[in-house]
């Protein structure tokens, strides 16, 4: 995969401002002391900062496997809104997208576009067995947010992932979000 200098940027600010924006969200407010700010924060850092990030690069690698021309690009507006939202304890984050030039077929738009989705299903699948064999929080954790990430994207309505999906396939579409959904629902087996 090839980066420039302005993508390598957009990509660490994106993770870091997710993992604020995260860390914020999971404050224990009741034992708030530079241990715990710290714990949240790393927590953050590892987990979420990496299903967004290899999330992005699933994108990446398969646009430029066609031969296309792939940038993430952040968007910081939303990305400064994450962090303030996390602060009244919810958050909604669009951290940015992988942008791709050329001229792309239905078809390959969402082949690119199930990439991501399918990494975090994946993750959240493997995390899911490796929380039951250890009992780790961070592998719970690792679960959650994978999950999440992977069927929040599947929403099939434009920009999502999953309204480029149900564009180009409504049965690979419904593949993908039963999948999505069931490796989600696992959660109330923790």
């Amino acid at each position: 995969m090839k980066f420039s200098q302005r993508e390598v940027g957009d990509l660490l600010f994106a993770w870091l401002m997710i993992s604020i924006a995260f860390a914020i969200l999971f404050l224990d407010y009741d034992t708030l002391n530079l241990y715990s700010i710290s714990r949240s924060f790393l927590l953050s850092f590892f987990v979420v900062g990496t299903a967004f990030f290899l999330h992005e690069l699933g994108h990446k690698f398969i646009a430029q496997r066609y031969g296309y021309y792939a940038e993430f690009r952040a968007f910081k507006g939303m990305l400064y809104l994450a962090v303030l939202m996390s602060f009244f304890g919810f958050i909604f984050v669009a951290p940015g997208g992988v942008l791709i030039k050329g001229r792309i077929t239905l078809k390959k738009n969402g082949i690119i576009s199930l990439a991501g989705p399918l990494i975090n299903i994946i993750l959240g699948f493997l995390f899911f067995v490796l929380f039951l064999m250890f009992k780790s929080e961070f592998f719970h954790f690792s679960f959650i947010i994978n999950s999440f990430i992977g069927l929040f994207n599947l929403i099939p309505v434009m920009p999502f992932d999953g309204g480029k999906i149900f564009a180009w396939n409504k049965r690979v579409y419904l593949l993908i979000a039963v999948l999505a959904l069931i490796v989600f629902g696992l959660r109330f087996l923790t």
